[in-house]
């Protein structure tokens, strides 16, 4: 089986995606203060980029490729509930702050989890680059927006959870690359059962608007001080500015 350009690129995004988890290091070097002044402002960007990613670029092109509107929209909303569903049975919210004092079992639950959101997550995204490899790339970056912020926290929970700090790195990074996974998987299944891949890209894009508005929004919108609100809406806006400006081009 001869291998096209389109797997080498959901080889080098997967790895990518999955070198993000080595991020978590960062919080080694920094004060808690600094983390927490700049984590909340990237959560805001990673929800407007996810959110821009999914309504300017995914759901337009999953509209442009389908002739009804109406299993666009449904596969969108089916891509929401299973997002809601699998939060719902995993106890577990991908933005960690407020798990940061529970004990160490709670650290096995977002490793879990967190494993099974990048396979989901490498489905979607690797269903987009099956399509077209500049919107692939678009829903990479967006993902890649919100992973950032996620994988800051994972790390900080795993080590105050009692976890090594090498081996909070190394099942970060395992976690991690099930996106990997979910990309080739989705490659290869499309090949031997022929996948309609624009379904995948609605189903993608409600996966986007459910993290962004489910899972980080509510981050974001609890501060008392009009500065940090004000801070957070326009980091939210410049996320959405940016995926709006790319689909322009």
């Amino acid at each position: 089986m001869e291998l096209d350009h389109t797997f080498f690129w959901i080889l080098g995004s997967g790895l990518l995606m999955s070198a993000i988890a080595l991020v978590g290091s960062v919080t080694l070097v920094l004060r808690e203060q600094t983390l927490q002044r700049i984590l909340l402002p990237l959560v805001a960007f990673a929800a407007g980029s996810l959110l821009g990613g999914a309504l300017f670029h995914m759901l337009p092109l999953a509209l442009a490729q389908i002739e009804s509107p109406g299993p666009v929209f449904l596969t969108a909303a089916a891509g929401f509930v299973v997002f809601l569903a699998l939060e719902q049975f995993m106890h577990w919210h991908h933005c960690h702050r407020d798990l940061m004092d529970h004990v160490e079992p709670s650290t096995y639950l977002i490793l879990i989890a967190d494993g099974l959101h990048n396979f989901l997550g490498g489905l979607a995204v690797g269903g987009v680059f099956l399509v077209d490899v500049q919107l692939g790339i678009m829903a990479w970056l967006a993902a890649a927006m919100h992973e950032v912020p996620q994988e800051l926290g994972d790390f900080g929970v795993l080590v105050h959870g009692g976890w090594k700090k090498a081996s909070a790195l190394w099942f970060n990074l395992i976690s991690g690359l099930t996106f990997l996974l979910g990309g080739l998987v989705v490659y290869f299944a499309s090949i031997r059962f022929q996948i309609n891949t624009d379904y995948l890209i609605a189903f993608g894009a409600g996966n986007f608007l459910y993290i962004g508005a489910s899972d980080l929004i509510p981050q974001i919108n609890k501060e008392e001080t009009l500065a940090n609100n004000l801070l957070h809406f326009a980091a939210l806006v410049a996320g959405l500015a940016l995926l709006y400006g790319l689909s322009r081009f």
